[in-house]
């Protein structure tokens, strides 16, 4: 008799042993993926301020990110995590598991939306304000403001700028928001987004670059102008440095650069002709009638553009003309003879 009890009990120990496993092998089951090859498929949750694990996984459930809101209590409870889940907007996937989605609601990692924007090389600061505005991304008078009166915050961005005078730019930022494509958050602000940009250029202005206007005798406020010169007068990338040899070798003896973009500039527009009431427009960027350059950049420079402003072309080029062909390309002269003869040609091009 006792023999048949002891076999019944181990039996029974045998079957409580085997239901046990079962039970913490479905148990554990529960917590994995909900669908493993979703990783791709983001959800966005909103978790309340204050809500429990019994809200939360009631959410988590219905929005098919666990497979039982049963286990993710109990999950949350026997790690003692019941109380560090924290209120906000995460973006999750039905291919984390349990300890996943746990972790990241633990860490407080919120969602926030993103956009995107590309702004051009060549660009000016008020081009720039009216892309952004009709992007929805900024208020154009505001950006303008605080491009012309940057806030310390702005100016802590790059240090460069506090050594800038600005009695004679239009903008103090001219030339300083590096052209690129940028992700921001979809309610970042004007401030927020010139501090982005102005980060941007603070890497591509690095020690070398730095030392390489040294040995120029250029300041970076100076190599920036002439990049941004280089930028709005080479229709074609291989010009470049040609251009800039030019621009270089007419400030070196004190020429008037003469350069039709910084009269556009003063214009605020492109315009293929320019005419003599034009390049007569008093201006401290009309380089027609004021030697050296011009106060500031005239445009934002791209990094082609500015190590070409860096290392120009060593040339005897002192002029150069655009041929109006269809090669966007320029004829290039050392004399004002010959400047005069391509400017015939490009006069029988334009024919």
């Amino acid at each position: 008799m006792i023999k048949r009890l002891v076999i019944l009990l181990v039996i029974l120990l045998v079957i409580g042993l085997v239901a046990a496993a079962a039970a913490n092998y479905y148990y554990l089951s529960l917590l994995e993926p909900v669908d493993p090859t979703a990783s791709e498929d983001n959800v966005v949750v909103e978790i309340p301020s204050g809500a429990g694990t019994e809200v939360i996984a009631e959410i988590l459930e219905r929005e098919g990110l666990i497979q039982n809101s049963i286990a993710f209590r109990y999950y949350a409870r026997s790690n003692n995590l019941g109380h560090t889940f924290m209120a906000g907007t995460y973006q999750l996937s039905p291919a984390m598991d349990v300890e996943q989605i746990a972790n990241k609601l633990q860490s407080g990692e919120v969602y926030a939306e993103t956009t995107w924007f590309t702004i051009p090389e060549g660009y000016t600061l008020e081009q720039m304000s009216v892309r952004l505005e009709d992007e929805g991304l900024v208020d154009s008078t505001k950006f303008l403001e605080l491009a012309g009166n940057p806030t310390e915050s702005i100016l802590d961005a790059l240090p460069q700028l506090r050594s800038v005078d600005d009695t004679e730019v239009d903008y103090l930022l001219e030339g300083y928001l590096y052209p690129d494509t940028y992700e921001i958050y979809s309610n970042a602000d004007e401030e927020e987004i010139i501090k982005l940009m102005l980060t941007r250029m603070n890497r591509v202005i690095d020690d070398e670059s730095k030392a390489r206007a040294e040995e120029l005798e250029l300041n970076i406020h100076e190599v920036l102008t002439i990049a941004s010169l280089i930028e709005r007068e080479a229709a074609v990338a291989h010009e470049r440095e040609r251009i800039s040899g030019v621009i270089h070798n007419r400030l070196e003896i004190g020429q008037l650069l003469q350069i039709d973009a910084t009269i556009q500039y003063i214009l605020g527009e492109t315009k293929e002709f320019l005419t003599y009431a034009d390049l007569e427009i008093p201006s401290p960027y009309n380089t027609y009638q004021h030697p050296g350059l011009p106060p500031g950049p005239i445009a934002a420079p791209g990094q082609p553009s500015i190590e070409a402003a860096l290392y120009p072309e060593d040339t005897d080029y002192f002029y150069y003309n655009y041929k109006y062909d269809d090669t966007g390309e320029h004829y290039f002269s050392e004399t004002f003879e010959e400047h005069l003869e391509n400017v015939r040609r490009a006069e029988e091009n334009l024919d």
